[in-house]
């Protein structure tokens, strides 16, 4: 029996590319960065692909040649890629790079003319979100891409929305339109992407206008929602879930009224009760911060949290008509249990965190 598993079911994936792609005329892009939110970066990619994403999108060089490593052909763009990257073996495996900086881009044609590639790049533009992509000096820069452009195939213009979880906010309007405007200074010069992109989740499901050429889809091809309190829960675009995770109770106690659970003793009990100790903490992805809120499902009952989670176990009240034992598997949430949106609201944070935090050493199963 394991102690700890992560159920993926690649089906879901499959189906919610299949869904969201059904709802544009763009391609879609399939975002696997992070071990693709930590669902397994080669089953997923091969997932993606069955359910008619064209594109693959990752943050790192090295998560790019995993998949070409992997025997998988489909065009894929990396754009984390600091200076001192390993451009020519980029090139040299048939990977598009971003470029946001005049720095990067002297880098990528110098490695271009070791593996005398032309490389295939994206220009990443700033619109607001003050990150990735030229802002200041992309005036600069547009003489100095005129320049190269004959040692270059340009293959998109790109930038990223900091707000499309939120609809109505009119710094997506302003984005939208610094990102058309510096376009259009790109077109001027006569150099013309074949692929224009900028909607990521959230813009694809709420923001046709964003849609372009691509779409590139993260959170949402997960089955979750980019921010459930904006927009709600996924399931009305038709997305399913993709992870479920599993532990054992390690151990099934009967505890007396007035004991102190878990380190500090911060949590002290006020009946007699069953206690369930789950083989899983901090070490493998549950936040330490988690509160009592969150509960895992045992025997199809709710069971929540009491105490601080530790490294490699959490305690869960079980109630003292319990009938669980220890070597009983708890769904922490998925299928049948509580969803990924309840754990990240009762640990601070975001879904998306959630999913990718689980740790190495908890073994992914795939369900096809």
């Amino acid at each position: 029996m394991m102690r700890a598993l992560v159920e993926v079911d690649l089906g879901a994936i499959s189906h919610n590319v299949r869904t969201i792609a059904a709802r544009t005329s763009a391609k879609v892009l399939a975002v696997v960065k992070a071990d693709a939110y930590g669902h397994g970066l080669v089953p997923v990619a091969k997932a993606a692909i069955d359910g008619g994403a064209s594109y693959l999108g990752v943050a790192l060089l090295e998560e790019a040649l995993l998949l070409r490593a992997a025997n998988i052909s489909t065009p894929i763009i990396a754009w984390l890629t600091p200076p001192g990257s390993d451009f020519k073996e980029a090139l040299l495996q048939g990977i598009e790079l971003s470029v946001p900086s005049r720095e990067i881009f002297q880098e990528i044609l110098a490695a271009a003319q070791v593996a005398s590639i032309k490389p295939r790049i994206h220009i990443e533009v700033d619109t607001g979100m003050s990150r990735g992509g030229f802002l200041e000096d992309w005036n600069s820069f547009l003489p100095e891409l005129l320049e190269h452009q004959n040692e270059i195939e340009l293959v998109g213009f790109w930038s990223h929305f900091a707000r499309a979880d939120e609809p109505g906010e009119a710094a997506n309007v302003r984005a939208l339109a610094d990102f058309e405007l510096k376009l259009a200074q790109l077109q001027d010069l006569g150099l013309q992407p074949s692929y224009i992109h900028f909607a990521n989740s959230a813009a694809t499901l709420t923001n046709v206008d964003a849609q372009k050429d691509i779409v590139r889809l993260g959170i949402a091809m997960y089955g979750l929602s980019p921010d459930i309190s904006t927009l709600g829960e996924v399931s009305q675009w038709g997305l399913q879930p993709a992870m479920t995770l599993k532990a054992t109770l390690h151990l099934v106690k009967d505890v007396p009224a007035g004991s102190a659970v878990g380190y500090g003793g911060t949590a002290v009990l006020d009946h007699d009760t069953k206690l369930g100790v789950v083989a899983m903490g901090y070490a493998d992805g549950i936040s330490r911060r988690t509160d009592s809120s969150a509960a895992v499902t045992v025997k199809g009952e709710r069971a929540n949290i009491i105490g601080r989670v530790s490294m490699d176990q959490f305690v869960v009240d079980l109630g003292i008509t319990s009938g669980a034992k220890a070597g009983d598997m708890v769904t922490i949430f998925g299928h049948e249990g509580s969803s990924v949106d309840e754990w990240a609201q009762a640990a601070g944070t975001i879904n998306y965190e959630i999913v990718t935090r689980i740790g190495s050493r908890v073994p992914r199963i795939y369900l096809h």
